[in-house]
């Protein structure tokens, strides 16, 4: 197999190690040269600054891993021409040409798998198959509280000149951040009605975009969620509770443990992540995964539709934050 990949950040670094720890060697590169990584990792292999001529080189996927105010400019040739995609999440900074992605890969025909990787966590599996099974009866709300400090993520560089700092390359906590809960909470607990949202910017971070979020969702169940984000915090917290007519779920990704409280046992039951897990073990699992799909073994976990509803939603909670009002979808489709 052939992959190009289309930026070389922190991501697309991630995602070549991984693919070449699986046993693949064929690559080619697609470089703005204006990134911080040096080319030494990469020195012996092709390396190009237009994507006609990356292209050429026939690959058969491509990681889209450059800016995310970017990701459709090579999205939607490389799916005309054929190759499968691990679009890195969100798939866009906004809902246009969405339409012309879809085209896209109807005309060529490859699969498209989009990067949402906490859909490979182990525990979130576990809350899957918990919810599945009614261990804590009938979800009635769910709340994601996440906080990181922005400019810890990359110490090498200036977090202010980096994309999720930029509204001009699809920054935001919004963006950013809140896509991954607006996927795994939709994929746990089901489709989204209504949505509303407060954001603000942090003075004190020197950039542009919202670093602070608070947006709550109305589900199509009629559960309820909520969602913190927040580029200011420390130190790091990523905590999700789930509570149900005959229980709760409390998952700590930080702390990678779970626990479910069954009310009918009146007692606390408590799961790890498997032993060696760590956080590159979501993007291998990924890697994996595309492999697969690839192959024609597997289906898209995260699908284009996954991808495209998170991109809504993230695009209503700016929408619901600027004008103050709620986005309901029998009312507005974007």
């Amino acid at each position: 197999m052939k992959f190009l990949i289309a930026g070389f950040g922190s991501i697309g670094r991630r995602h070549f190690r991984n693919l070449y720890a699986l046993g693949e060697r064929d690559f080619v590169f697609l470089r703005s040269k204006r990134g911080t990584l040096p080319d030494e990792e990469i020195a012996d292999r092709p390396v190009e600054t237009d994507l006609a001529s990356a292209l050429a080189y026939e690959p058969d996927a491509v990681i889209v891993s450059n800016p995310t105010s970017v990701h459709l400019d090579v999205a939607i040739p490389a799916a005309e021409a054929g190759c499968h995609l691990l679009l890195e999440k969100p798939i866009s900074h906004s809902m246009e040409r969405v339409d012309e992605l879809n085209a896209a890969v109807s005309k060529g025909g490859g699969q498209v798998l989009v990067g949402f990787q906490f859909r490979y966590h182990p525990l979130l599996r576990k809350t899957a198959a918990l919810i599945a099974d009614e261990a804590i009866g009938r979800p009635v709300s769910a709340r994601v509280h996440w906080g990181e400090y922005l400019p810890g993520w990359h110490p090498w560089e200036d977090y202010r000149k980096g994309f999720s700092a930029r509204t001009d390359l699809g920054g935001g906590v919004i963006l950013t951040l809140t896509t991954h809960p607006l996927d795994y909470l939709r994929w746990l607990m089901g489709d989204v009605e209504a949505l509303w949202a407060f954001s603000n910017p942090v003075k004190e971070l020197e950039i542009d975009v919202e670093s602070v979020a608070e947006i709550g969702l109305r589900f199509a169940n009629g559960a309820l969620g909520s969602v913190h984000l927040s580029f200011i915090q420390r130190p790091y917290t990523h905590d999700i509770i789930i509570v149900g007519t005959q229980g709760s779920i409390c998952v700590d990704i930080k702390e990678n443990d779970l626990r479910v409280y069954r009310a009918s046992a009146d007692e606390w039951e408590v799961y790890s992540s498997p032993e060696g897990f760590e956080r590159n073990t979501m993007f291998e699992d990924q890697m994996a995964h595309l492999l697969a799909v690839m192959h024609g073994e597997e289906e898209p976990v995260c699908t284009l539709d996954d991808g495209i509803w998170a991109q809504k939603l993230a695009m209503a909670a700016h929408d619901s934050a600027s004008s103050g009002r709620v986005v309901a979808w029998d009312a507005v489709t974007y």
